[in-house]
């Protein structure tokens, strides 16, 4: 989709740029399908602020997706192509042959009036979920399964896809997102394609309010406290800190935080790019 800019009419619009939505179906989220959203404003169960910077927002409802795409051999017709707040990437609601819907995150390029199939019938087109044993090799995936079953885990945000690069006895060779190449069984599924929305990341928000609207709360930057808030505080004038760390003293630059017993280490080929 296109990008839209605004006429400067207030300073928020000024570098306000977004996605151009116009494409979308201009329909409601479908009833039997949305759940209950409650805010925490990063406080735990106990009402004691864990993750900092966050609270108020839009008010949400979270739309269930398919992850899993398990209804095999079945036809299913796009129906439309919606805005999921609780996502980057656009969502789908697929209707079947025996009348069920679901919401799928949507590929790049799929259509309203599209026919989607998923498992060992389904053809190497976009939207389409197959098996790593039976996608061509070079093709671009996305809502990849790590384990079999457990429903699509990687590359599903925005304009995001894996590359299937090659077979090796029991497993698949993926080159992910992040640029981390892997394995992954075989009887793991994935959506042949992109992820929709690809234009998200060019996104301005334009105002700070834009910013609250996501539920997002101003972050005090470490440099400007005092040295009893943060490792990185205190001293005179613009005193740039010490070594780059969080508030609880992680090394924000180099430092390795991947537990070298981890038991997915020995599937990792080679790390993702620094």
């Amino acid at each position: 989709m296109a990008l839209k800019k605004y006429k400067p009419v207030t300073p928020g619009l000024r570098q306000k740029v977004t996605v151009d939505y116009s494409g979308l179906s201009n329909v409601k989220p479908e009833k039997t399908l949305i759940k209950k959203l409650t805010k925490t404003g990063g406080r735990n169960n106990s009402g004691k602020m864990t993750v900092r910077n966050r609270g108020g927002g839009h008010k949400r409802r979270y739309r269930v997706i398919d992850f899993l795409r398990n209804k095999e051999g079945m036809s299913a017709e796009v129906k439309t192509i919606e805005y999921d707040p609780n996502r980057s990437a656009f969502i789908a609601l697929v209707e079947y042959t025996d009348g069920e819907k679901r919401y799928i995150v949507a590929p790049d390029k799929l259509k309203v009036g599209d026919n989607i199939m998923s498992g060992e019938t389904a053809a190497p087109d976009v939207g389409h979920a197959m098996y790593l044993s039976k996608i061509p090799l070079g093709t671009s995936i996305h809502n990849i399964e790590m384990t079999p079953g457990k429903g699509g885990a990687l590359a599903r945000s925005a304009g995001t896809y894996g590359v299937l690069m090659s077979r090796e006895g029991k497993y698949a060779i993926v080159k992910l997102p992040s640029g981390e190449v892997r394995r992954i069984l075989l009887t793991c599924k994935a959506t042949i394609g992109t992820t929709s929305n690809p234009d998200h990341g060019l996104k301005v928000l334009g105002k700070a309010g834009a910013k609250r609207w996501l539920g997002r709360r101003p972050r005090v930057r470490g440099v400007a406290m005092n040295p009893v808030d943060h490792p990185m505080g205190g001293g005179e004038g613009r005193a740039s800190g010490g070594h780059p760390r969080s508030r609880t003293g992680v090394m924000a630059k180099g430092q390795k935080t991947r537990n070298k017993k981890k038991h997915s280490s020995k599937l990792i080929i080679s790390r993702r790019k620094k």
